[in-house]
C-alpha cells in the first residue's frame, strides 16, 4: 500500500475532522451540565447564555492551552 503524500495529508485532515468533532461534543456536554439546570424552553434564559457563552469560553482557551503544550514537547 502506497504512502503518498496526498493520503497521507487526506489522513491527517481526517483526524483533524474527529478531534473537532470530539472537541464539540465534550464541550457541549459540559457546559450543558454546568449551566442548564431545568429543561428548557423555546430559548435559554439570560443566565443560561452567558453561562454557555462563559463555559465554551474557557474550554476552548484551555483546548488551546494543552495543544500548544503538546506541540512544545
Amino acid at each position: 500500500m502506497e504512502n503518498s503524500p496526498e493520503m497521507q495529508r487526506f489522513l491527517q485532515q481526517e483526524q483533524q475532522r474527529a478531534m473537532i468533532g470530539e472537541t464539540v461534543s465534550k464541550l457541549t456536554s459540559v457546559c450543558w451540565d454546568k449551566c442548564i439546570t431545568s429543561t428548557p424552553g423555546s430559548k435559554f434564559s439570560s443566565g443560561e447564555s452567558t453561562c454557555l457563552a462563559n463555559c465554551a469560553q474557557r474550554f476552548l482557551d484551555m483546548s488551546v492551552i494543552i495543544a500548544k503544550r503538546f506541540e512544545m514537547q
